[in-house]
């Protein structure tokens, strides 16, 4: 615990050198007061307050943004210090790989969890001061931040993955965009394609919803839109997930970090340093 924890203040010292700390907080911040402010408009048209119309707005973004955070943090975990010739160095001394990769991951999560705090607080408070914020959409807000945390988790656990994969950083940066945009963008068009393609068929009806909820960036959301009035108005989902098996995306919300952390393990393990 004390090499893992030793690990961890370096892996932060190393992420405030180099501002990541600060640009994601930066990022979450400004989109925060953009969308709250934006969404404020229409909060009295769908007939909910201000910070549950932000919620929805943030959850979009967070889809989009917290994984990319999470890859950019995470690719050259293990293939850096390779590189580096500091991974030889740093297991020499005595810090087992668990310690190693378990500090580095302690390190990005609460960057994260930081930056997410930062720009989620600031949702609302913004919204606190523009008018009234009801108890549900605090909540919605605490299920977003808890989510969002557990959504970089799991792509720092990818990152970590495929830093144990190759060989070079280069490789490992453009692998890891890669995995951005199939897992986020790709994903999801194919799934489209299908849906249209089967016209309500079994398919539709039996298939798509559990691939759906397979996807961690789709779990996520599904957690996030499914209980939200707005995002029933807005995004047409059902507010009660109707016909949707919804404990399906609230486990893998949880079980995809411990997944994709045991496989960046298991590759680590053959890493020869």
């Amino acid at each position: 615990m004390i090499a893992m924890l030793t690990i961890a203040r370096l892996e932060l010292l190393i992420v405030r050198r180099n501002m990541w700390m600060a640009l994601s907080a930066v990022l979450m911040l400004l989109f925060a007061i953009v969308l709250t402010i934006a969404g404020s408009a229409s909060a009295g048209a769908l007939g909910v307050d201000r910070l549950t119309v932000a919620v929805t707005s943030l959850t979009t973004l967070s889809v989009y943004l917290v994984p990319l955070i999470a890859l950019l943090l995470s690719f050259d975990a293990i293939v850096g210090e390779v590189e580096r010739g500091t991974l030889a160095l740093s297991l020499s001394y005595p810090v087992s790989r668990a310690a190693f990769l378990g500090g580095k991951f302690v390190a990005h999560v609460l960057t994260l969890a930081v930056a997410l705090g930062i720009g989620l607080g600031a949702a609302g408070g913004l919204s606190a001061w523009l008018g009234s914020v009801s108890t549900a959409g605090l909540l919605s807000l605490a299920v977003l931040y808890g989510s969002a945390v557990l959504l970089g988790a799991t792509f720092l656990g990818f990152g970590y993955a495929v830093s144990g994969l190759v060989r070079q950083v280069g490789a490992a940066a453009a692998l890891s965009i890669g995995l951005w945009l199939v897992g986020i963008v790709l994903y999801d068009l194919a799934l489209l394609g299908a849906l249209v393609a089967d016209k309500g068929g079994v398919f539709t009806t039996h298939v798509f919803p559990w691939l759906l909820a397979a996807n961690p960036a789709d779990a996520f959301r599904i957690v996030n839109l499914a209980g939200s009035e707005a995002a029933s108005l807005a995004s047409g989902l059902a507010a009660n997930g109707d016909g949707f098996p919804m404990l399906a995306p609230r486990l893998a919300i949880f079980i995809w970090p411990a997944i994709v952390l045991a496989g960046a393990w298991t590759l680590f393990r053959r890493i020869e340093p």
